[in-house]
This record gives C-alpha cells, sequence and structure tokens, in this order.
C-alpha cells in the first residue's frame, strides 16, 4: 500500500467529504446560536419595551444551546481546536506525541460513542414519556436524538483525527 494518504483504497477518500459535512454542522450551529441571541434579545427588549417577552425563551434557549454545543464539538476535534495540556510530552519526538495525542483521540471517540448511547437512551426514555418543557409543554426527545446523532459525529470525527496523526509522516 501507498504512503500517499490520497491514494485510492483508503479512509482518506472520504475525509474531504467528512471535513464538509462537519464544517457545515458546524456553521448550522453558529446560526442556531444567533438565533438563540436574536430570540433573547427580542425577548428582552419586548419586555423592556412593551412588558411582552417571547413566551417560553428560556426553553427555545436551553435545548438551542445544547444543540449548538454539539453542532461545534466535531468541528473543534478535527481542527484539533481542543484544550491540550503538553508540558509533559514536549521533550518526545514528534511522532510520538501524534502517537499519543492519537491515542487520547480515540478516548475521546470511546467517550462520544458513550455520550451518543446515553443520549440515545435519554430520547428514547423521553418518547415513551411524552416528557415535554415546562412552560410551552414542548417535547424534549427530538432535541436529545439530535444531540445524540450530533455525539455520533463527534465519535466519527475522533476517529478521522486520530488516524490523521497516525498517518501523518514522521
Amino acid at each position: 500500500m501507498s504512503d500517499d494518504p490520497t491514494s485510492s483504497g483508503t479512509l482518506w477518500q472520504a475525509q474531504p467529504a467528512i471535513d464538509r459535512a462537519i464544517g457545515w454542522v458546524a456553521i448550522g450551529g453558529g446560526a442556531l446560536a444567533l438565533g438563540m441571541a436574536l430570540l433573547v434579545t427580542v425577548s428582552v427588549f419586548g419586555r423592556w419595551l412593551f412588558s411582552m417577552p417571547i413566551e417560553g425563551d428560556f426553553e427555545f434557549v436551553k435545548m438551542g444551546t445544547a444543540l449548538a454545543v454539539f453542532c461545534y464539538l466535531p468541528y473543534t476535534q478535527v481542527q484539533r481546536g481542543n484544550i491540550m495540556v503538553d508540558s509533559l510530552t514536549t521533550g518526545l519526538p514528534q511522532r510520538g506525541r501524534a502517537l499519543l495525542d492519537a491515542l487520547w483521540d480515540l478516548v475521546y471517540a470511546g467517550v462520544a460513542l458513550l455520550m451518543a448511547h446515553g443520549l440515545s437512551t435519554g430520547a428514547m426514555e423521553a418518547l415513551k414519556s411524552r416528557e415535554t418543557t415546562m412552560q410551552l409543554q414542548l417535547l424534549v426527545w427530538p432535541a436529545i436524538a439530535i444531540c445524540a446523532v450530533l455525539a455520533l459525529l463527534l465519535f466519527f470525527s475522533a476517529l478521522v483525527s486520530a488516524a490523521r496523526l497516525v498517518r501523518r509522516p514522521a
């Protein structure tokens, strides 16, 4: 097999598509966060000027913020944007640091898979119980289910970033 990471038959062929999908999900998260900011602004001004806030604004913001955060996590992972403390590994050769980072990416992938499992279980339970928000009575399971899918995307992005570190030339 060739050392070229773009050679046919490797994981690398799918990575540009993965990167694009992750990028679009992060942009969607940004749009959602902007929407939440606009919602809060309109609600605060409505409360201040007309004593008429947007009903249930906090429920939308709570769900929207959770969704936005889960949209950002895969992008942050593939961009290597998570906080790292490398004070103990600075003396290692670059290849050793890359392999150690890949190992931690695999651990993170495992955590993301556990989160996806927990979220999917929570979504099923919320669906079964027909759990709703307090004020607007919105069903909560769809937001939890979307977060579960986004946690799966985080799982795959951690695997991709680990593969990139392992395949990186020394």
